[in-house]
């Protein structure tokens, strides 16, 4: 396995959300890939927020369904 792990305060530090809004994000199954190694204990990789970030780049505000 490689990538450093961060925790959800450090994400928050890359994207600007907040650790409340990283928890619903997880619920929602939203948000950047995470791992749980215990049930208190929630990390992210690093380079999979910024995969994630990356990969919301929009070019226009407007969606067309």
């Amino acid at each position: 396995m490689t990538g450093e792990f961060i925790q959800p305060a450090e994400v928050t530090e890359l994207t600007g959300l907040s650790i409340a809004a990283l928890a619903q994000l997880r619920h929602r199954g939203q948000g950047p890939r995470f791992y749980k190694p215990t049930p208190r204990t929630v990390l992210y990789k690093r380079e999979e927020v910024i995969a994630w970030l990356e990969a919301s780049a929009q070019t226009a505000t407007t969606t067309y369904a």
